[in-house]
């Protein structure tokens, strides 16, 4: 459906009004098709009624099919007249869904889905979806404060959703907080019918930990008494394991982690660790092969797991105090404008992409770690 919107884009941008642009602008930001942040940039940054209709049109039909049919189900209502002039096809997006549609990109997804080399998903599954979200913004000590990240937060939850999880959202925890949420959500009623998670910690970050909203340079230094205010990122892994948590046993594991990892110093961003302390390693660069007893079988402790980590190695992630961090932005892009089409390590290999071909002279280049896939996951966006 992204197609059919190209093709009538001429006289959609040379016909439609404002006012229903405006409309059809209030549906997609109550579906979730677009944030607040884009209906403002498409409003404000857009001088005619033609550039906003280009750029509308745009912007949705890169979001995929279900972008596109919600799209034209607005038009439909708003301004019937010309979705007739238009051309456009009449069934709504729920009449087309994947599980009842008949087109090819249904028949392509279904290959996909029967494929022994891919990750089952079902539409059953897909309304089993869950998601952990936790977002460290507020510190205790101010200076430390990631403005900008309220953005990442909301354009993580809206992609999130996009695809069908049910985001379990937290925000400004402590290490120990952290902790017991990622030990919480292993415990989630819907995780026996998903068929797949995301973890999503967004925060600062030092070798192996990220920062709880309490902690505090002093912390670090020789001497100092106060516990230190961090969480494990090694953690979430042992929490979710085959052994700890059985309901996600042979299911895709997506763990993202936007923290720094090490000191360099950029020159346009603020970075995520203005300090030596501020360092987030990876996770663990082994793959845990160890087999745990489970009663008349065994079984991988660790497998099915992905992660991708905001920078490498001694370098750190940048964050824009208005627009939000640059993996975040990437990433969110990326996922909207070709998730249908791409399993999910080659996703992150394009955001991974975006960051080679940049301008940008800071040098931050995320990474895929700990992965221990056994077959591609697509999210099979559009349902």
């Amino acid at each position: 459906m992204a197609e059919e919107l190209f093709k009538v884009r001429p006289v959609f941008a040379a016909n439609v009004s404002l006012a229903v642009m405006e409309d059809i602008l209030d549906d997609l930001l109550t579906n979730k098709v677009l944030s607040d942040g884009e209906r403002e940039a498409l409003l404000e940054g857009n001088p005619t009624r033609r550039n906003k209709a280009r750029t509308l049109l745009d912007n949705v039909r890169r979001k995929g099919d279900a972008a596109s049919w919600k799209m034209m189900d607005s038009l439909k209502k708003h301004d019937p007249e010309l979705f007739k002039e238009l051309g456009l096809p009449t069934q709504s997006f729920k009449e087309a869904a994947w599980a009842d549609g008949s087109s090819s990109s249904k028949n392509s997804r279904t290959l996909k889905k029967n494929d022994e080399k891919i990750y089952p998903v079902t539409p059953e599954s897909i309304k089993s979806r869950v998601a952990l979200l936790i977002t460290n913004i507020t510190f205790r000590d101010a200076h430390k404060n990631r403005n900008g990240a309220e953005r990442d937060e909301q354009n993580m939850e809206m992609l999130l959703q996009t695809f069908g999880y049910e985001v379990v959202k937290y925000r400004d925890c402590t290490g120990k907080q952290v902790d017991k949420a990622v030990l919480d959500f292993s415990m989630h009623p819907k995780l026996k019918d998903t068929d797949s998670v995301f973890v999503v910690i967004m925060s600062h970050g030092r070798r192996g930990h990220v920062l709880g909203v309490n902690w505090s340079h002093k912390q670090t230094e020789e001497g100092a008494t106060e516990e230190e205010d961090v969480f494990p990122i090694d953690n979430i892994f042992k929490h979710l394991a085959s052994d700890k948590c059985k309901a996600l046993e042979n299911k895709p594991k997506i763990v993202i982690i936007q923290a720094c990892r090490g000191n360099e110093k950029g020159t346009v961003f603020n970075r995520d660790g203005a300090k030596k302390d501020l360092v987030c390693d990876n996770a663990s660069a082994s793959d845990d092969h160890n087999m745990v007893d489970d009663g008349l079988r065994y079984m991988h402790k660790e497998k099915d797991f992905i992660a991708f980590l905001s920078c490498t190695p001694d370098t750190v992630s940048y964050r824009n105090p208005v627009t939000g961090s640059v993996l975040i932005r990437h990433l969110v892009d990326v996922l909207n404008t070709c998730a249908q089409e791409e399993h999910i390590e080659e996703l992150f290999r394009m955001v991974t992409q975006r960051f080679e071909k940049s301008d940008l002279k800071y040098g931050q280049m995320p990474n895929k770690d700990r992965v221990s896939l056994t077959k591609n996951f697509y999210l099979f966006p559009g349902n």
